[in-house]
């Protein structure tokens, strides 16, 4: 099991998802994908649309400031 990360926190919806889905299905069942994004749109958005297709989503966390981390495994 490996973890990988991905800073999204620059993108905004609806790219925000399909560049965390991309991410995802380049990883190997049971791997991490830890991803950096920021409150409002981007932190509602990921893990709901994470959970609808089928990922874990193991942890939302605070990082500092507005940015949040969002831990999916596949």
């Amino acid at each position: 099991m490996s973890t990988y990360q991905l800073d999204i926190t620059k993108e905004h919806c609806p790219m925000t998802f399909v560049k965390t889905k991309i991410q995802l299905s380049k990883l190997q069942p049971g791997d991490l994908l830890e991803v950096f994004l920021t409150e409002g749109e981007p932190l509602n958005n990921v893990p709901r649309s994470s959970k609808e297709q089928g990922y874990n989503v193991l942890e939302v966390s605070h990082v500092e400031g507005n940015i949040h981390k969002v831990l999916i495994q596949k």
